[in-house]
């Protein structure tokens, strides 16, 4: 198994030791989960935090298909969203907590994961892939991850994101 490089990524560069290591954590999902198409780590109120977009975290090949028609930010919209919408309606059911949503399409699968504090991770794929690994590598990202996304790491993500526009 790989480890956190010591020589920060231009986008990691400043960042602290658990930002960078988040960022290991989403790149090392990306490049380990055959049939990603575009990866989001989204705050409860809606705001990127890290992304596999390629002007963000780590160069990916070029032949590599991108997530949503756009960018990141439509993605973290989307998750967003279905996310509220999923929390709404586990409430009007007295369903529980939500652990998973999972949107399969034609061209396409959408999962949404929670996090930690109403943080969620979110996940295009191909319409190809094989769902149970995709959840199963969420479900290790969300285990390593929800513990050290504190307050403050948020918001550094934060800043570091909206910099790097």
């Amino acid at each position: 198994m790989r480890t956190p490089s010591s020589s920060a990524e231009p986008a990691t560069h400043g960042l602290s030791r658990e930002a960078r290591n988040l960022h290991w954590l989403l790149t090392n999902l990306v490049e380990e989960v055959p049939g990603l198409l575009s990866v989001a780590v989204v705050s409860s109120d809606g705001l990127l935090l890290l992304s596999s977009d390629p002007g963000r975290n780590a160069e990916r090949p070029a032949d590599k298909p991108t997530g949503p028609k756009g960018s990141s930010a439509d993605l973290a919209t989307i998750v967003s969203g279905l996310g509220s919408l999923t929390l709404g309606a586990a409430k009007l059911m007295d369903g529980g907590g939500i652990k998973q949503t999972v949107v399969a399409m034609e061209e396409g699968s959408l999962f949404v994961m929670a996090v930690s504090d109403g943080s969620l991770l979110g996940v295009h794929a191909t319409p190809d892939c094989d769902m149970s690994v995709v959840a199963y590598h969420m479900a290790l990202f969300v285990g390593r991850a929800g513990h050290v996304l504190t307050p403050e790491l948020r918001s550094e993500l934060r800043q570091s994101m909206e910099s790097a526009r």
